[in-house]
């Protein structure tokens, strides 16, 4: 297995069998806009929802103990991603590419298609969001999931694709002053409950409500939320092809993490001095704009709504590109269909695009069919990156302990060794606290796109699986079925 190189070569054999006159040398990003890249994915949608689902399952106490957590452990997630970038430059696509080098082919493939399929879920959520938002004052538009909503996601979503194959220097630049642009309302509303905050309301919602069970299970009950809301953090070890210099990649990854933590947990906590978490719970998404409409009046959930709005285009744009870029990666390393790994005059890759655009509108209908499409989404698009994040950590714990680039730079080995650790613990933790409903449902995605897996080793004449991989496919189509007989039977319900 040799690693992919800066020219999208494996092991010295360049890939020039495929055909691809028109495609243009990588568009270079500098650092800034690398880290706009990292926080305009990771501003998006979610946190305008953090206050309810924070109230539906904790209170003040559990709430800082869950941030503290999340926050440590995507940190260690964060400094993993920037040793890598540092240890790792020849690796492209950080997520897919980690994981491929580290347990092979066929598990990279699999991480490939869960940080893709999750990116994806993540735009379904977006267009839900925007839906529920706007149905507020359009009733046709409900929840976010009637016909109405899905035409009009539909008609997005499109016209979303067109403007992204364009060229990938014209979305990053939009993305960038989007993100400036949705990162004012969210320090707007911090501010506004903080001189709004009712210290009595605060102090009763200290504990956290009857319902809400024990402390562990109050935090537990947050972690999908907060890997939702930290989703992103990666976006500059995906991209990182389109660096100037690889020591940026680290460098944005970090910086972007830092700059938005702060602002995830100050609006969880504010809002607990605003109203009982129990009417929190019971807030239409997005719970910030009836939390602010409470502190300020009925021009709060006007100003949050289209604050929101904002927020979501700015990071459809990024988490399109990323979505698109894992694909094109690992066709362009042959674990993909060779036609993903085309890609436009403009360095966009758009077979991939179209692919993620697909995939989009599928899962747009089927939220029809759904009792909660909102929490659906957003809960599938966590659950589906956790074995990802598992083998990027476990792959950083890997090169410490078997010295690979340790003999020559030993330098800061013991520092790295401390943080793959944690990192690797936190993701475990994390499919812990996922429970087998998701992994389940995750396998209904892994088993199928294995499809493309065979395709691939097809193109190259090979044998389609090795004696580890049969295994391993034997455990997803395992893992696929049960999910399948449990829905069902009811036993798991979306």
């Amino acid at each position: 297995m040799s690693p992919v190189s800066d020219h999208g070569e494996v092991g010295g054999m360049a890939t020039t069998d495929v055909k691809q006159p028109q495609q243009a040398p990588a568009v270079k990003l500098s650092m800034l806009t690398m880290t706009g890249m990292v926080v305009g994915s990771m501003v998006g949608a979610g946190v305008f929802s953090l206050p309810r689902r924070f109230a539906q399952e904790t209170g003040v106490a559990g709430s800082l103990i869950a941030w503290t957590i999340a926050g440590l452990g995507m940190l260690m997630l964060a400094f993993v991603f920037q040793m890598l970038a540092v240890r790792k430059p020849q690796l492209d696509a950080g997520v897919y590419a980690y994981a491929k080098e580290g347990f092979g082919q066929y598990l990279g493939f699999f991480s490939a298609i869960g940080y893709w399929a999750s990116a994806a879920m993540g735009l379904v959520f977006y267009w839900v969001f925007i839906m529920s938002t706007v149905g507020a004052v359009i009733p046709a538009l409900g929840d976010g999931d009637s016909l109405v909503a899905i035409a009009v996601s539909s008609v997005g979503l499109w016209a979303f694709f067109f403007l992204i194959r364009r060229g990938i220097r014209e979305a990053a630049v939009i993305n960038r002053i989007v993100t400036v642009a949705k990162i004012v309302p969210i320090v707007v509303f911090i501010l506004l409950a903080l001189f709004a905050l009712k210290p009595q309301v605060f102090a009763e919602n200290w504990a956290g409500a009857d319902y809400a069970g024990s402390l562990f299970d109050q935090v537990t009950g947050t972690m999908l939320v907060t890997v939702f809301v930290f989703l992103g953090v990666e976006g500059a070890s995906v991209y990182s092809r389109h660096a100037k210099r690889r020591s940026d990649v680290g460098r944005a990854t970090i910086l972007g993490f830092l700059s938005v933590f702060a602002i995830f947990a100050s609006v969880t906590i504010v809002s607990y001095g605003v109203l009982p978490m129990g009417e929190i719970a019971q807030l239409r998404q997005p719970s910030m704009a009836g939390v602010l409409a409470a502190a300020v009046g009925p021009w709060g959930a006007w100003f949050v709504s289209i604050g929101l709005i904002v927020s979501v285009l700015g990071a459809y744009l990024a988490w399109s590109l990323m979505a698109a870029e894992v694909l094109f990666v690992a066709a362009k390393d042959q674990d993909m269909p060779r036609f993903l790994s085309r890609s436009n005059s403009a360095d966009v890759p758009v077979p991939a695009l179209l692919v993620t655009a697909i995939f989009v509108q599928a899962v747009l209908i089927i939220t029809y069919f759904s009792q909660d499409a909102f929490n659906l989404a957003l809960d599938l698009t966590s659950a589906l990156t956790l074995i990802p994040f598992f083998f990027v950590a476990a792959y950083a714990l890997k090169l410490v302990l078997t010295r690979d680039t340790y003999r020559d730079q030993p330098s800061g080995r013991g520092r790295d060794l401390t943080v793959a650790i944690l990192a690797t613990v936190y993701t475990l933790y994390l499919i812990f606290a996922a429970g087998l409903k998701f992994v389940l449902v995750s396998f209904v995605i892994y088993a199928p796109a294995t499809i493309l897996f065979a395709m691939a080793r097809r193109e190259q004449g090979r044998r389609v699986f090795s004696g580890r991989e049969v295994v391993i496919l034997v455990i997803s189509l395992v893992g696929a079925a049960a999910a399948i007989l449990a829905l069902a039977l009811g036993w798991i319900v979306l």
